[in-house]
């Protein structure tokens, strides 16, 4: 079972949630995560179970072209700074929303195919992640979701 990253690289999203639904117990599932505290993954959890988090984008699945596994420019890590644009707040409100709806798309032809799909469930505010639940984050991580 993997609980730690044993090499100098950050996890890609997917990895990290794949450790966590293979994790066996509580215990276990939760020191995956909080080794694994980047703002990528932090941001990512509190998408999806905070219900005070609402996104500027259509529900469903947007029309993109996946990447390559084995070869992908970015990672969730360095799109998730673009995540105030879609997410309904004041950066947000000042974009058009086709520029917003391009940002996405963008972001999710930039990263990892697993991550894309990820992403996608992260802004119809759902995880398909067994195991990974709004208790096991208050757990983790007690003051990351508001409600």
């Amino acid at each position: 079972m993997i609980t730690e990253n044993q090499s100098n690289r950050k996890l890609e999203l997917f990895e990290i949630l794949a450790a966590v639904e293979k994790a066996e117990t509580t215990e276990d599932k939760i020191k995956i995560l909080r080794n694994n505290r980047y703002a990528s993954l932090t941001d990512y959890l509190r998408c999806v179970f905070d219900e005070t988090i609402a996104f500027n984008l259509p529900e469903g699945k947007p029309p993109y072209t996946p990447n390559r596994e084995e070869s992908y420019p970015s990672s969730w890590h360095k799109q998730n700074t673009k995540l105030q644009y879609l997410v309904k707040s004041k950066a947000s409100d000042q974009l058009i929303p086709l520029r917003r709806e391009t940002m996405f798309i963008g972001i999710l032809e930039a990263v990892h195919p697993r991550d894309a799909e990820i992403l996608i469930e992260m802004i119809n505010k759902k995880s398909t992640t067994k195991g990974l639940t709004k208790q096991l984050v208050k757990e983790a991580f007690p003051n990351l979701i508001v409600k």
